[in-house]
């Protein structure tokens, strides 16, 4: 059996509805109320005004009763019959004013509850109507939010709501989900290159090795063997550091599980130890300003970040060049290089995976082009940030921002 829930325009409705009813009816009550303790003395005073005053209603003794005059009956209201040799006393006169005011009081009250009971039954009626014309129209930019997110799927995430009007919560909603649909859709995009390029970054060694065994096997001697064995271990090599490069990015985008101080320009001055050998055949000299920088993380993971951003200044550098490499607790960690110019433009796209300039090349440098995506996503697990910016005499200048540690 399938329940009918009320929907949120129901109970829109519902809410005007009944609040405009409980405003009325608390409106009529007090009127009401307030009508009641004024009505009485209003009317007294105004009979009272306009009669005759009792002197002057002294009525003549008649001789016979027909004589008499008629009397008025008024309804509700009790009479004194006088006598014809009676006068009409202000005392009389005062009593018979208070009873015509009464009921004519009573009469205005009940008059006035019955119509403003209709009138508020009526209304009532209307504000339903007017309240479910008013939900709708105010509902209505949310009918539209949910039409485009049950239409939306990742063939069209270029849609968007771009909801109109003045600016108030609802469109401040559409336009947070306008831009929810942006990050998603630029997600989406990175993902879908990341595939493509991981392919086509993996069939590469394997289309080595296939050539080099078919081709090379195909009349084996002592010096063809040599070869083709030296062509199949670099595509091994090649096909290892893509899966280790692979492996690592997964790791940092998993999150940190244990965090602890890391005393980074110890591991600055560790990493460029390490490369001062290919830096020195290169005549690439690499000055140090490494300042006490005690940050909060991974040593293991941190490591790799100083030793992809060195790595990257050295090999995409030029013969003769510099870098720079400094920490300090104000600016974090800042490799600076010298190299080829680069277009300011192209410098986001290096933090994408198999990225390398401005079109993805081989990997004849040593690199699987994961160095800088690497270093983001190791930066973002540490809740920390990368900014790159391209030196306009040539080379890369980036800096990374790391929690510090207490």
């Amino acid at each position: 059996m399938t329940i009918l829930r009320p929907t949120v325009r129901t109970k829109l409705t519902a809410l005007y509805s009944g609040l405009f009813l409980f405003s009325g009816a608390v409106l009529v009550a007090v009127v009401y109320f307030l009508m009641a303790q004024t009505v009485t003395d209003r009317v007294t005073l105004a009979v009272s005004a306009s009669a005759v005053p009792a002197d002057a209603l002294m009525l003549s003794k008649l001789d016979s009763v027909e004589e008499a005059p008629a009397q008025t009956v008024v309804p509700g209201v009790a009479v004194t019959r006088v006598s014809p040799a009676q006068p009409i006393t202000s005392e009389r006169l005062k009593a018979l004013t208070h009873d015509i005011a009464a009921v004519s009081a009573d009469a205005a009250l009940d008059s006035l509850l019955l119509y403003s009971g209709l009138a508020l039954i009526a209304i009532a009626a209307l504000s339903v109507a007017a309240g479910w014309w008013i939900s709708g129209r105010v509902l209505r930019p949310l009918h539209q939010i949910t039409a485009t997110a049950k239409r939306l799927s990742s063939e069209n995430l270029h849609e968007r709501i771009s909801l109109s009007g003045p600016r108030d919560e609802l469109t401040e909603l559409a336009g947070t989900f306008d831009t929810m649909l942006d990050r998603l859709q630029h997600a989406f995009d990175s993902q879908r290159r990341f595939i493509a390029n991981a392919s086509h970054e993996l069939r590469t060694p394997l289309a080595i090795q296939r050539a080099a065994i078919q081709i090379g096997l195909k009349n084996p001697d002592k010096e063809r063997l040599a070869e083709v064995s030296e062509q199949m271990l670099e595509a091994n090599r090649r096909s290892e550091r893509l899966i280790d490069g692979l492996l690592l990015l997964a790791r940092s985008d998993r999150g940190l599980e244990n965090r602890g101080p890391v005393e980074l320009h110890d591991v600055v001055a560790d990493v460029v130890e390490q490369h001062s050998a290919a830096a020195g055949a290169r005549s690439i000299e690499v000055e140090v300003s490494a300042e006490p920088l005690l940050v909060l993380g991974d040593r293991v993971l941190l490591t790799q970040l100083v030793t992809n951003l060195v790595g990257n200044a050295v090999r995409h550098n030029v013969d003769g060049g510099r870098i720079w490499v400094r920490t300090n607790s104000r600016s974090g960690l800042q490799v600076v290089n010298t190299g080829p110019v680069i277009d300011p433009s192209t410098v986001p796209l290096l933090f994408e995976p198999f990225r390398r300039g401005k079109e993805r090349t081989g990997s004849a440098d040593g690199g699987a082009g994961l160095g800088l995506s690497i270093v983001q996503s190791i930066a973002q697990a540490h809740d920390g940030e990368v900014v790159a910016e391209a030196r306009a005499k040539g080379g890369l200048h980036v800096r990374v921002s790391l929690p510090l540690s207490s």
